[in-house]
């Protein structure tokens, strides 16, 4: 088998990507694996390029040149851990992909199972369902009365006293 992970060596390696991507039209399932470790590559560097933005730096480690270096020694790192299946998320994704590929049925297998009687016919939904309003409710609540004996007067206007003519507002 043609391992197109194997001739990909470097996060630069443009040509193992194009052979995969060739092997995938040839044949998808046998693609899978490497596209699932490629993406599983992906995943671990762009997780090591936050946890490097989340360190803080000092004034002795800021340069362009280091941070270029940097940045391409994870990604050489993130192509090695996920050759070495390092963190099984390429796993998961080629057994997720397996299982929706096995689930997978033609429109005419679709077709024929409806017509035997095997699958009920999609149930319509309504683009303007029928709006039904809330009933009212005629029973009568007890009333809630306020005390009148403790109640006190609001003055609007403090310092103004009773002497205020309120017809000059």
């Amino acid at each position: 088998m043609n391992n197109a992970i194997g001739s990909t060596r470097s996060y630069l390696d443009f040509e193992g990507l194009g052979q995969l991507k060739g092997q995938a039209r040839q044949d998808a399932k046998s693609a899978t694996r490497e596209t699932a470790q490629q993406f599983e590559a992906m995943f671990i560097q762009m997780m090591m390029k936050s946890m490097r933005e989340s360190v803080m730096k000092s004034e002795l480690s800021e340069n362009a040149p280091l941070d270029t270096y940097q940045s391409m020694f994870d990604k050489e790192v993130s192509m090695s851990l996920a050759k070495r299946n390092s963190m099984g998320l390429a796993d998961m994704l080629v057994k997720n992909l397996e299982q929706m590929e096995a689930a997978k049925m033609s429109t005419a297998e679709i077709l024929k199972m409806r017509e035997e009687g095997g699958m009920p016919a999609a149930k319509p939904i309504p683009l303007n369902p029928k709006e039904t309003a809330l009933p009212l409710n005629n029973e009568r609540r007890p009333e809630f009365k306020l005390p009148k004996s403790g109640a006190i007067p609001l003055n609007m206007m403090p310092g103004l006293g009773k002497n205020f003519d309120r017809s000059s507002l």
